[in-house]
This record gives C-alpha cells, structure tokens and sequence, in this order.
C-alpha cells in the first residue's frame, strides 16, 4: 500500500473508526512508493542475493523488481489490485528479473512468511499491529522487517532512519521515517543447560517480549538473576554473576528447542541447553 499525504491522511481517518476484529479495509488510491525510499529500505535491510524480499502490498512491484535488480534478492509482491499485479509483471520482464520475482493475487493476511527473510511494509499502523503476532510466529529468526513511516505494534525497533524524498506524483519533498526490525527467536521458557565437563550444569528460566529478555539461573536451592541478557535474531547472550560452576558470560545461538554456544573469554568452554518440554511460555 502506497499512499499520498491527503490520501494517507483520509485513510487514517477511516481506520480511526474501524471495528474491533474487523480485517476489511477500504484503500484508498495507489500511490508509488518515491524509489529513494525503496532503495533505502532494502539498503537498511543489508538485502542480498540469498534473500527472498517479501512486499506486502506490493503495487507496481518497484521493491521486490529493485531488490532483484540492484541486490541480487529473490522477490514476491503480495497485492490484492490484479490489475497493478499485471503493472508489476510487465515491469519485471521489461527490467529483466521475471525469472527472480514473482506477484499473487492474496490478502496480506494470507501470505506466507515461512520463507521470508526480508518482509517491506508501507500499511497503516493498525494493520502494521494485526500483522506483528503472524510476522513473529512465521518469519524466520534474524529476518529483517523495514517498515516505512508506521511503526509495527509495540515491536521496538532495531534502527530507525529519517530520509528525505520527493513523492512522486507532487513533487513535495518530506522527511519519512524507515524502521527497522529484526525477527527475535523465541526463548521464553524454562532450559536445561550444560557446560561440556560436568563442569556446571543449571536451569534457565528465560522470559520475554520480543526481542527483549531476562530471567534467572538456578542450580539446586540457589537461584540468581541474569545479567545483561541480550536477543539479536538466533543470536543470545546472558551473564549468570557471581563465583562458582555455573558463573560466567554466556554467549551462543538458539536453534528451535536447542541453543549451543560459548563462554565469553574461554572459547573452548562450551555450553548447551535444551528447553523442557512444555517450558515455552
């Protein structure tokens, strides 16, 4: 979804007063995305030739045919608009990557994400918050979703940047802002942990929201809180404080149910923890 300010403005106004639950939107007209702003996205994104760049809303197809174009990526634009499918189509063969990008005709709602590794949004913010929950259950961790203008929910971003870019039906210039998000892995619940050696084996209990964590280690009786905990896509890191077997600077990355890694100072020093079943939270 590509809007003018006035028309941007009026579809505001119409989602103000959108029911509860309700997923059937009025758009307004297609406006183009400015291709300073496609550019910036996909640059913010680091897309590359092993990525599959998901446009929800694609219009013209100009990110996914950009994205293959300049950087390489496989593409597919989601549109519901079969006539700016056939737009998009037309201008993939005439720039020569009808073989890397493909259009359907779909609800947003309905795409799948499972591939994704790049997801573009350009839809209003109460959209952009019914999307969060499907983009967080179905894109893979570490995949990148850059969102022009609107924020998505209460996912805090990553990085945000301010471009200025002339639209290009008015010729006005703004300042329009590019959020960047990156798909946390999923970690909340209850693990097992072992350090190779016997030397240090405890639970962990992680909680979490998004791409922000915390929680405790306890081995026995004794119980501490995690320090400095960090999430970044598959990669994770937790300090356990103070002395003893299980102390130390935590360091690896999550695999579904399994995350493997390595103390901080001592990469010989290898850990592994598995989650227990039924400890997701």
């Amino acid at each position: 979804m590509r809007r003018s300010g006035a028309a941007l403005a009026a579809c505001l106004a119409a989602a103000a007063a959108w029911g509860q639950g309700d997923q059937t939107f009025v758009y307004d007209p297609y406006v183009p995305t400015p291709q300073a702003i496609v550019d910036r996205m996909l640059a913010l994104a680091e897309v590359g030739a092993s990525d599959l760049v998901v446009d929800l809303g694609s219009g013209d197809g100009r990110i996914v045919i950009t994205a293959a174009k300049q950087f390489g990526a496989r593409g597919l634009g989601v549109e519901i608009d079969r006539s700016l499918i056939a737009q998009a189509e037309a201008a993939a063969r005439r720039e020569g990557v009808a073989d890397r990008v493909r259009f359907v005709a779909r609800d947003l709602f309905d795409a799948d994400l499972r591939e994704a590794t790049v997801l573009t949004l350009y839809l209003l913010p109460e959209t952009n918050r019914k999307l969060l929950p499907k983009i967080l259950a179905e894109m893979p961790p570490g995949a990148r979703v850059v969102s022009h203008r609107f924020l998505v929910g209460d996912w805090r971003p990553d990085a945000t940047v301010v471009v200025d870019a002339e639209d290009d039906w008015t010729a006005f210039h703004s300042d329009r802002k590019l959020h960047l998000f990156r798909v946390p892995a999923r970690v909340a619940g209850e693990w097992e942990l072992e350090r190779d050696g016997g030397a240090g084996a405890f639970r962990l209990s992680l909680g979490q929201t998004q791409q922000f964590i915390g929680g405790s280690a306890a081995a026995g009786a004794a119980r501490v809180d995690l320090e400095r905990a960090v999430l970044d896509g598959r990669d994770i890191r937790f300090v356990v404080p103070g002395v003893g077997p299980i102390a130390g600077d935590y360091a690896g990355k999550v695999d579904g149910d399994v995350m493997t890694g390595y103390l901080v100072g001592d990469d010989q020093a290898r850990w592994r923890a598995v989650r227990r079943r039924g400890g997701e939270r």
